[in-house]
């Protein structure tokens, strides 16, 4: 596989691209990078000790970032009366019943997150094909179906990562920009290790995190020595 001069040169500064790293190690050697023009994401990818065939170690959830995601997020939420109020005073971009049901059946998906009440599903939930390719369908376990509407709109603005176990039990899950100070990157991944351990199911047994590495965009992974997440699950 040929390699950019770009790609060469953040190789030298990786260097053992095998050795494991602390965090903030990890973090310092990801932000001395060579760059691009753009704000790269930073992203942690987590290989799970589970079996994702079987239903009972499905590994998914959302965690609030504590400094944001670097990223304007546009919330729709399908609500009505005194929830629909709610979500408007919260800032939801779009938020609609009927009316939302409609536009969304019609392809229209201008928004990065989608919140339903609860009782709001039984006319979310035909709408499958438009939202499941797009990961958009609202869920308990990510918070998107909820009573509290308000909370979560706000959730979502101030930044929130969603994340679920591929079918190779990998995770790979944003926790900010590049351009972000080291301490907010530190601080965005602790928060994300910690959803991520409370999320392990109750039938997996053995190591649950085997591996860690974080990227940016256009970066080689950085290996992260996994003795050092105190509260990883043995």
């Amino acid at each position: 596989m040929r390699r950019s001069k770009l790609y060469k040169q953040q190789l030298e500064v990786v260097g053992d691209t095998l050795a494991r790293h602390t965090v903030d190690e990890a973090i310092a050697i990801l932000k001395k990078l060579p760059g691009v023009k753009f704000d790269q994401t930073a992203e942690v990818s987590i290989k799970l000790g589970i079996d994702p065939r079987k239903s009972d170690q499905t590994v998914r959830g959302a965690v609030a970032l504590p400094r944001g995601t670097g990223k304007s997020v546009r919330v729709a939420v399908v609500a009505e009366g005194a929830a629909a109020e709610e979500a408007k005073a919260a800032g939801a971009d779009i938020v609609g019943f009927d009316d939302l049901v409609q536009t969304i059946k019609e392809g229209k998906l201008d928004f990065d997150i989608l919140i339903s009440t609860p009782d709001a599903m039984r006319m979310v939930r035909p709408l499958g094909r438009q939202l499941g390719p797009r990961g958009l369908m609202p869920n308990p376990k990510t918070g998107t179906v909820t009573d509290q509407v308000g909370a979560a709109v706000r959730e979502a603005k101030a930044g929130r990562a969603e994340f679920r176990a591929d079918r190779g039990a990998c995770l790979h899950i944003p926790f900010g920009k590049l351009s972000f100070e080291a301490d907010a990157l530190r601080e965005n991944f602790d928060a994300i290790v910690d959803a991520v351990q409370k999320a392990k199911p109750a039938s997996s047994k053995g190591v649950y995190i085997i591996s860690c590495t974080i990227s940016g965009t256009m970066t080689p992974g950085v290996k992260i020595n996994v003795k050092e997440l105190a509260r990883a699950a043995k």
